[in-house]
């Protein structure tokens, strides 16, 4: 297309002076004594633009040549940001192939080649931890930092991630720090932290941490329950033999957690073997009314209340609800037991057996039987105890 026009501005050109030379009949006299030139005007026009285009054409010439190094520099260095990019290019393949020397080789490259120096030094990095080469790993990492201008977020989670798998718990957390507000407002900044934190073991961390994240929407609210139930449950294991501790542990807990089965049998567990019976109760009580967890039904015979008559009556309304629940059985024998009840004790005791034959029910009856002088009674249900103990295995 560019060719046809050309060739009709050209033509166009080559009319219009044929038709001027046909109307202008002029001359232009030189003189340059004693030198004396005519020619006709329409030569000496022509003359003239060909001398304008034979300068154009000169200068051009010129300033290309003047400009040879300059283009000669740009296109070897458009040259080696290519061969570096395409390096790059290998590098990440390889890492997210698995083959980590190869990645680090070609990271290596193109960082030498100066083709964005911080992500091709922490890429190089990462190959190099998994490859197990702390020291080159340590080497990039130094690059990376030199590279940025100031803390780089790339660099420090990189960093935190490292320390994670090395379980350097303290070292990952001092690196997001480092991020400041940063951290706060990205979301695997933040679980990166909060994986911190659990190894760490502080639990009072992990449960702010899980809160944020569940606020910003960076976890589902099943994750951070989970994670909260987790870290409840870790601080009640911490204040573990300290009724007081419990106490307040305990107090901090939000009241729709107080009657998840898990914190309840954990906190009931506690308070029972800190002397702290009656907290015990209520709290199995409180949650039992709520949500019917059996770990929770055989904690309730465990539990030393003030009022072990009371305990009885409340377990026996329960047992309307659940006729033939074992653990509610098995729960209101060792209640009985206590008090001394042999008769009710035994009946309890036998009913959880016929609907669902367990070793702890056999245990019970077989104590029941020693208490009321049945040695050979006591005998068979220690034996069959043990037996389903052995099949449990």
């Amino acid at each position: 297309m560019k060719i046809l026009l050309w060739v009709l501005s050209i033509a166009a050109i080559a009319v219009g002076l044929t038709l001027a030379a046909q109307h202008n009949a002029g001359a232009v006299l030189l003189l340059y004594p004693p030198y004396r030139v005519e020619l006709s005007l329409n030569l000496f026009i022509i003359l003239m633009l060909l001398f304008l285009l034979l300068g154009y054409t000169l200068l051009r010439l010129a300033r290309h040549l003047l400009g040879l190094p300059g283009y000669v520099q740009a296109f070897r260095r458009a040259h080696r940001q290519k061969r570096a990019r395409s390096a790059m290019n290998d590098a990440l393949a390889a890492y997210f192939e698995g083959r980590y020397p190869s990645a680090e080789k070609n990271a290596a490259a193109a960082l030498e080649k100066g083709e964005t120096p911080e992500l091709n030094a922490l890429l190089a990095a990462r190959a190099a931890h998994r490859s197990q080469d702390n020291d080159r790993r340590d080497h990039y990492l130094a690059a990376a930092e030199k590279a940025a201008a100031r803390p780089s977020a790339a660099r420090l989670v990189t960093q935190a991630e490292i320390f994670l798998e090395q379980g350097r718990a303290e070292d990952a957390l001092a690196a997001l720090d480092t991020l400041g507000r940063t951290a706060a407002k990205q979301p695997h900044a933040l679980r990166l932290k909060l994986a911190a934190w659990q190894a760490a073991g502080n639990w009072t961390q992990v449960l702010a941490t899980a809160t944020q994240m569940e606020k910003q929407g960076a976890v589902p609210p099943e994750e951070a329950r989970a994670l909260k139930t987790a870290a409840f449950l870790s601080s009640l294991r911490y204040a573990a033999g300290d009724l007081d501790a419990l106490a307040k542990h305990w107090k901090k807990i939000p009241g729709d957690f107080k009657l998840d089965a898990a914190i309840a049998h954990a906190a009931a567990d506690a308070f029972n073997d800190a002397g702290g019976g009656q907290t015990a109760l209520e709290i199995v009580s409180q949650c039992l009314e709520k949500t019917w967890a059996r770990e929770l039904v055989l904690l309730y015979g465990h539990c030393a209340g003030g009022d072990a008559l009371k305990q009885i009556e409340r377990a026996e309304k329960w047992l309307n609800a659940h006729p033939d629940n074992d653990a509610l059985l098995l729960s209101l024998g060792r209640l009985c037991t206590k008090q001394a009840l042999w008769g009710k004790a035994q009946s309890y005791l036998e009913a959880s057996l016929s609907v669902k034959p367990t070793s702890e029910a056999h245990l019970a009856l077989a104590k029941l039987m020693e208490k009321m002088g049945q040695p050979t009674d006591a005998c068979n249900h220690y034996q069959q105890s043990l037996a389903l103990q052995l099949s449990a295995r």
